[in-house]
């Protein structure tokens, strides 16, 4: 079993840097693949960002390509989001999420992910 829990979120302006945080519980943190979504008010939730168990690969969503960045340190079982020039369309909830089948590739679909947070919100006014 594994507990997610994002924080970081909050309301920012257009240009404005943010870091979401997502602290993992349970055992072997370190052997999962981990991935970032976000969910607009009446949209689908997309893929934001996704890293392998050992930061060897990482892929971003090409709408964020150039200003996310995921990362993660497994000795505090965390993963983090750095958002940078925020921009109005950035705007939804934030989930972090444990893909515990993940290989050498970071997997951009939600379906491959088991666990996820309760979700963070972030608000970028123009």
């Amino acid at each position: 079993q594994v507990q997610l829990v994002e924080s970081g979120g909050g309301l920012v302006q257009a240009g404005d840097s943010l870091r979401l945080s997502c602290a993992a519980s349970g055992h072997s943190f370190s052997n999962y693949g981990m991935g970032w979504f976000r969910q607009a008010p009446g949209k689908e939730r997309e893929f934001v960002a996704a890293i392998t168990w050992n930061s060897g690969s990482t892929a971003h969503a090409d709408s964020v390509k150039g200003r996310f960045t995921i990362s993660r340190d497994n000795a505090k079982n965390t993963v983090y989001l750095q958002m940078n020039s925020l921009k109005p369309e950035d705007t939804g909830v934030y989930y972090c999420a444990a893909d515990v089948a993940a290989g050498l590739f970071p997997r951009r679909l939600r379906q491959y992910y088991g666990y996820w947070g309760q979700g963070t919100q972030v608000t970028v006014s123009s």
